[in-house]
């Protein structure tokens, strides 16, 4: 059922807040202390009984449901976990005012991150296939006085048309229209377009950045891109989930005949940049 209380209903409190607080601020870079956060989420996931929480997390308002999405457990009790070096790069590479879409968008953190410093005139779209979840997206953008930021209800691939997404019950985030998860019910069939046709019927003449996390199909969405766009369009940086091993091509390599480099790797991202 969509959640229509408003912002503030589900405010921190008691331990659930300290614990918040205390993970909030723990480096990543320590073994013990990465260890010890998560333990301390567990125990206020637990404490919750379900219920979200109104927080501000990358200088955004967002309701967050820690239970069965990796990337709201993430960003409610330890958002510095979450992807640093690719938001460095982007607060770094990103023009003010610029063209960002964010591709598989969850429930809006990157596109809400981006938000908060890219400028009154920036356009951001963040795509998401998932009608729960994509409540959730439009939720948290409605929390927030931005103003560029665009939900776009729908998967894209390939080829345009209704596909199955298949569900993974246990987190959400990797749900895909490629891996069959666990639970072989658990399928929706959601509307798909290929990413060329998004830009065009958006009518976005340039992209800055693309962050793209789709959970192997990658290579679905970036192969007939960048085949048939024009060169203006190609963005000069791409954050893609390493989904190395469900490619069907090798990605990386492909990329390169574009004038795309690597420039770095993360734990689970690629982030290339292209030439002048």
């Amino acid at each position: 059922m969509k959640d229509t209380q408003p912002y503030g209903t589900y405010a921190p409190a008691g331990l659930v807040a300290r614990i918040a607080d205390r993970t909030g601020r723990f480096s990543p870079d320590t073994w013990r202390g990465r260890r010890l956060a998560l333990a301390l989420r567990r125990l206020a996931i637990t404490l919750l009984r379900g219920q979200p929480l109104d927080v501000e997390r990358f200088g955004a308002r967002m309701r967050l449901y820690p239970y069965n999405n990796n990337c709201e457990k993430k960003v409610l009790f330890t958002p510095q976990f979450f992807d640093p070096k690719e938001r460095a790069l982007l607060k770094e590479r990103l023009p003010q005012n610029g063209v960002f879409l964010d591709i598989g968008a969850n429930i809006g953190a990157y596109a809400l991150f981006v938000a908060a410093f890219a400028g009154p005139r920036a356009r951001i779209l963040a795509v998401e296939p998932q009608p729960d979840v994509f409540d959730r997206l439009t939720y948290n953008i409605a929390q927030n006085p931005f103003g560029t930021v665009k939900a776009i209800a729908c998967a894209l691939a390939d080829r345009a048309g209704e596909l199955t997404l298949f569900i993974d019950p246990r987190n959400r985030g990797e749900s895909s229209l490629k891996i069959v998860g666990t639970n072989e019910g658990a399928q929706i069939k959601v509307p798909a377009m290929t990413l060329l046709d998004l830009v065009r019927g958006e009518g976005i003449e340039r992209i800055d950045a693309i962050k793209l996390d789709v959970e192997g199909a990658e290579d679905l969405i970036l192969e007939p891109f960048l085949r048939e766009a024009p060169p203006a369009l190609l963005p000069k940086l791409l954050l893609v989930e390493n989904g190395t091993d469900r490619w069907q091509l090798d990605l990386p390599k492909h990329l390169e005949g574009y004038g795309y480099r690597e420039i770095t790797r993360t734990k689970l991202n690629l982030v290339f940049e292209r030439g002048a």
